[in-house]
């Protein structure tokens, strides 16, 4: 018997691991040998569970052939180390010590290396990743191996993407799946597990045991349990279990998913329209939590739609729009914006509810979140653009200052809120208070032209048509041409024949061609000058 010389080979994380090579002919392949892997010490592992490991290891070697695994399996050792010996080639042998191991003289070195000198060689040192501890699909580092009926093991994320994308042959194999179950391979989760504790010098983090995931019976079951808690008033019953729902969801992505699609949107909304109907303050948790949870359901069927827009559901989240807290707030205006997206019927009567104007203004001027500040801002355009009181509800924004507020939001904004700022200004620009306020403002003429052609297609929409309606409305009302003036010293005409170049839709066409017609008026007159200057010589109302 000899031993193979020139092979060192290390598994998961452990010291090392060496390889006995038999001279004796083994099995039905005369180049395979005999080797023995040394896997450390046993840290207390069952004996059984050792043996799950060993043939799971070379499951997957074996691309998730258990016949081929259980004919190269020789021998499982239990006692005093943890290993086993198992029939290879040289080739095989080979990958084995290039997938998973650091090689043995770095990290003799390493050691040789005095206590100053060893984190460099550690950082020196190239960390490979096992071939076996990658998911096939992703090739990165499995976080929650899971096993399909083909014996291939994948990270579940990796696989659920792969099937939920219309797939249904394993990526490996191409063999088509009898059927979609993702078995949790714990003996390669444990044994990445250890690798990654062996290699924690190394920044590897041990990844954590994966939850199982919830199941569409989990939810129907936890759903019921709500609509009977909703009947029986329990309002403590049903804290705890939105609360429940709310950890799985946090949880992972897919546990999102398999939430909303077994209908506890409609659950939740049916419950939120029941418990607001009483005392919104005496249920201010529930209700709050409630809403939380709905904000990443959206969208919603029809049904459950219905019930959040109810009369007593509306008047529960503009309360939570005029309250204090911030996450209540801001999970609100987001249901709001969803709600009102879907089915701007709905306007009307949350337009109807006292102190709402004030509340959505007072969120855009705090930008406290950006989140929440383009959700305000959608839905004051939901509110100004599809009422039946356009007017009167745009009148009473311009009373509050959303002109100005807006306009300053624009100076710096980003391109999202840019785009929602625009849109809010546009619309406010198509009745005559707001007009008159948007003229009478000096931010008003350099924000617009600074946005054409600088932010977006639909950022330059809006600045045209504000442009064109507030330059119209001064030739018809016969007033000085004070804003035309403004526009041509910052370079509007020039921005406007871009405009035309570059292409744009048919009405921007009109109104830039409208619009360079009244400027044209006063080109001669005046020198123009570049709009992307700053704004910090401006002299602000």
């Amino acid at each position: 018997m000899a031993s193979s010389r020139n092979t060192t080979i290390t598994n998961i994380g452990i010291p090392f691991l060496f390889l006995c090579a038999f001279l004796s002919q083994v099995g039905l392949c005369y180049s395979a040998k005999v080797y023995v892997v040394y896997m450390g010490n046993r840290d207390g592992h069952d004996q059984d569970e050792i043996l799950m490991q060993n043939y799971q290891f070379l499951t997957n070697f074996h691309g998730g052939s258990v016949e081929q695994a259980r004919a190269s399996h020789v021998y499982s050792y239990r006692h005093g180390f943890r290993g086993f010996t198992a029939k290879l080639t040289e080739n095989q042998a080979s990958e084995i010590a290039i997938d998973m191991i650091l090689s043995w003289r770095k990290r003799r070195a390493c050691r040789r290396a005095g206590k100053n000198d060893l984190s460099q060689a550690n950082l020196e040192m190239e960390l490979t990743i096992p071939s076996h501890f990658r998911c096939p699909i992703s090739l990165d580092l499995m976080k929650d191996p899971v096993t399909l009926s083909t014996g291939i093991t994948y990270d579940r994320e990796s696989i659920e993407k792969w099937i939920e994308s219309g797939n249904f042959t394993c990526p490996v194999t191409n063999q088509v799946l009898r059927n979609f179950d993702q078995i949790p391979n714990h003996a390669i989760r444990r044994m990445i597990q250890d690798w990654c504790v062996e290699n924690r010098s190394h920044g590897i983090e041990r990844i954590p045991t994966p939850r199982i995931p919830v199941t569409s019976h989990d939810v129907l079951g936890i759903c019921s349990k709500i609509i009977l808690a909703t009947q029986r008033g329990d309002q403590k019953k049903c804290l705890e279990l939105v609360s429940k729902i709310k950890t799985w969801a946090r949880e992972s992505e897919r546990n999102k998913r398999c939430i909303t699609e077994n209908g506890a949107g409609f659950v939740l909304s049916s419950s939120f329209e029941s418990f607001s109907s009483f005392s919104i303050k005496e249920r201010e948790d529930l209700l709050g939590e409630t809403l939380s949870a709905l904000t990443w359901m959206f969208p919603l069927s029809s049904e459950a739609q219905l019930k959040l827009s109810s009369a007593s559901s509306l008047r529960c989240m503009a309360w939570f729009l005029m309250g204090e807290d911030l996450s209540s707030r801001q999970n609100s205006v987001l249901a709001l914006k969803e709600l009102l997206s879907s089915d701007q019927r709905h306007t009307n009567d949350f337009a109807e509810i006292e102190g709402v104007n004030e509340a959505l203004v007072q969120i855009i001027k705090e930008q406290t979140c950006p989140t929440s500040t383009k959700a305000s801002l959608m839905v004051i355009y939901y509110m100004i653009s599809s009422s039946k009181s356009s007017e009167k509800i745009t009148s009473r924004f311009v009373e509050l200052g959303l002109v100005s507020i807006v306009l300053e939001i624009l100076v710096g904004g980003e391109r999202s809120i840019s785009e929602k700022a625009l849109a809010v200004l546009d619309n406010i620009c198509s009745w005559k208070k707001g007009i008159e306020k948007a003229r009478n403002h000096a931010l008003t003429m350099p924000v617009l032209v600074k946005k054409i052609l600088r932010v977006s297609d639909m950022a330059t929409k809006f600045s045209v048509s504000i442009l064109w309606k507030i330059c119209k409305n001064s030739v018809e009302d016969g007033g000085d041409d004070n804003e035309m003036v403004e526009a041509l010293q910052l370079g509007a005409f020039q921005k406007l024949l871009v405009v035309l170049q570059v292409g744009c839709g048919e009405k921007t066409k009109e109104k830039a061609t409208e619009l360079l017609k009244l400027l044209n008026q006063f080109k001669d007159r005046l020198d123009c000058f570049d709009s992307s200057m700053d704004f910090k010589y401006l002299k602000r109302p």
